[in-house]
């Protein structure tokens, strides 16, 4: 059996990050739980989160402007299941360093693009 994944994250990409995190974190009053390489991720509630990335750090081969990323330390495994099931494969699983991560990438049936990654980044998962 799989084990349930641990919380969520909806990515979205941004061109300029300073007026992205003036509106969330500023207006929104969102807490920043997370910084990386051109990466916010900020709380919304409980154990979901809304990440931005600058347009240049956007993955190759991802193409929409929207990733549904599902934590979990079961990155193989529930790969495994989805490509069992014939959904198309983006990324494999294997890690990405520059974030500290260890992810795969695939299409869900509407055409999004589904990341399942486990952070290696000892500061995940924030305290609440």
């Amino acid at each position: 059996m799989l084990k349930p994944f641990d919380s969520m994250i909806t990515f979205c990409y941004t061109r300029n990050m300073e007026a992205t995190s003036e509106f969330y974190a500023g207006i929104l009053q969102l807490s920043l739980v997370l910084e990386q390489a051109g990466c916010r991720i900020y709380r919304v509630a409980g154990d979901a989160y809304i990440g931005f990335c600058t347009k240049a750090e956007k993955q190759t081969g991802i193409n929409d402007n929207v990733t549904i990323t599902l934590v979990t330390d079961d990155v193989d495994r529930w790969f495994e299941r989805v490509e069992h099931a014939g959904y198309q494969v983006i990324k494999p699983p294997s890690a990405t360093p520059q974030y500290n991560i260890y992810n795969c990438f695939v299409k869900d049936p509407s055409g999004y693009t589904v990341e399942i990654q486990r952070f290696e980044d000892p500061r995940w998962p924030p305290k609440k």
